[in-house]
């Protein structure tokens, strides 16, 4: 009998497989690119301060307040209203062209690149809704809002500077907002019963 030798198989080295593994992530992490998902600026109210509410009072004129009950009806001063017609509401509220005094007030400032010019700082869109309230009925008011506020700044900008607030330099976007301001405060839900009864 010949005693045939048995041969090894030799075994697969994995040694630089874990640094393999390790460079391709940090390849892939670096040449992927994330998506930011965008939503709107809201600034939240600060912690109750129960003296600072007695000392801060709003005239009755500075405010225009918006309302979305449980069936997602939407009231301006407490009168029906839709979205088209709420965005020019807010345009004839925030910018007062006409100095009514049953609109808000204005203050004359210095503003950069404007020297000095009426400013509508003392406006408040106020928001009311239900808990029942949808929340597309939401988004389509403060879309209807943002239109208002968008609408009056284009304005603003193609008069003073000549072109578009999407063509602003940072600097000329500056001096528009400060002329008009975001002014928006959203009060608590409100909740109602079956019955109609909050």
């Amino acid at each position: 009998m010949i005693n045939r030798s048995k041969k090894r198989v030799p075994g697969l080295n994995t040694t630089s497989t874990a640094d393999i593994s390790f460079m391709l992530l940090i390849f892939f992490l670096v040449t992927s690119s994330m998506g930011n998902d965008k939503g709107l600026t809201t600034q939240l109210p600060p912690p109750e301060d129960e003296q600072l509410e007695k000392d801060f009072i709003i005239k009755e004129r500075n405010v225009l307040t918006l309302e979305i009950d449980e069936h997602d009806r939407l009231t301006c001063n407490k009168e029906d209203i839709t979205p088209e017609e709420l965005t020019r509401r807010v345009e004839e509220f925030v910018a007062n062209d006409s100095r009514d005094a049953k609109l808000p007030e204005m203050s004359l400032r210095e503003v950069h690149l404007m020297s000095k010019c009426l400013v509508s700082d003392r406006h408040v869109i106020s928001i009311q809704v239900d808990r029942q309230t949808s929340y597309s009925a939401f988004l389509e008011l403060k879309d209807a809002v943002a239109a208002g506020y968008h609408r009056l700044r284009n304005r603003l900008a193609e008069r003073r500077f000549g072109h578009s607030l999407a063509e602003c330099t940072p600097e000329e976007h500056n001096a528009i907002t400060i002329v008009y301001p975001q002014r928006i405060s959203e009060q608590p839900p409100t909740h109602h019963e079956k019955g109609g009864q909050p």
